[in-house]
């Protein structure tokens, strides 16, 4: 079966649109390849025009590993848990998903010992404007950081958690069981990781879930992460996907931080996502 992929570049530090591609269809083993090292490559691919059902966008992220389930499974797809339902459409009353999901820069799920490798967002329909996703180039923070401080957190380990009651004030209205608060634990990545196919290091810190650094007294620690914060949050480092109905859009989790921006909630915005399973990060 004959595919011609084309990948072209989105913006200096990441990202690039995968054109040719049919994901509704089993991709061809060279195909995959270009795409999968094109993921590599850019961290962050967009496919536009994609019309997937449940099944074809699980199968396609499935070509990359093992599917992650979400803890809050009450947002999860009914008969398609791989999915994670991110909407701010309701039914009896009832939210279908996570209404404002991901409006504060994060690294999905790296309160997990073991986070995913990425995520792939399937845009089912989206408002005319607003709801960008912003993404940075953790490989690009890091490696513009001064000597001084690369040496100073080489050896570094920060300690990430999902915070229920933080959660809970972002997202408004957002229920989270006992049961999945009681399995929540703090766990410890390393504040530099080396990508575990790429080689390249990247920062592995982010507002949403890194709350302290590890041997470092509090203040010490917190202000430490306030100076990586601030130097993340750099245009350089950036590229901002505007949203078109029926895209995917796949971001390597191990090299990138991303953020929702705000949308006028009278139009629908209904995302689904599904994540792949990666490695213990080093």
């Amino acid at each position: 079966m004959d595919m011609t992929i084309d990948i072209r570049p989105l913006a200096p530090a990441l990202g690039a649109e995968v054109r040719g591609a049919d994901l509704s269809r089993p991709l061809p083993d060279d195909a995959f390849v270009r795409i999968k090292q094109a993921h590599l490559d850019h961290s962050v691919l967009v496919f536009r025009d994609q019309h997937l059902t449940p099944e074809q966008h699980i199968a396609f992220s499935q070509r990359f590993g093992d599917l992650h389930i979400h803890m809050l499974d009450q947002y999860l797809m009914t008969g398609h848990p791989e999915i994670l339902v991110l909407s701010n459409v309701k039914e009896g009353g009832r939210a279908l998903g996570i209404e404002d999901a991901g409006r504060y820069w994060h690294s999905d799920v790296t309160y997990e010992e073991v986070p995913p490798l990425g995520s792939l967002l399937y845009g089912v329909e989206v408002p005319p404007q607003g709801g960008d996703t912003l993404f940075v180039s953790m490989y690009a923070a890091y490696e513009a950081l001064d000597a001084a401080t690369k040496r100073r957190i080489a050896s570094l380990r920060a300690r990430h958690r999902y915070n229920i009651d933080k959660e809970r004030r972002r997202h408004g209205k957002i229920q989270v069981t006992d049961a999945q608060t009681a399995a929540l634990k703090e766990v410890s990545h390393p504040v530099v990781r080396t990508h575990p196919e790429s080689g390249r290091k990247a920062l592995y810190v982010n507002p949403g879930f890194t709350i302290g650094i590890e041997g470092l007294a509090e203040t010490e620690g917190a202000a430490l992460l306030e100076e990586l914060f601030g130097h993340n949050d750099d245009a350089r480092f950036q590229y901002r996907h505007v949203w078109r109905q029926h895209d995917l859009v796949f971001w390597d989790n191990r090299c990138i931080m991303h953020q929702a921006t705000g949308y006028d909630p009278s139009h629908t915005r209904h995302m689904l996502r599904t994540t792949v399973k990666g490695d213990r990060p080093f």
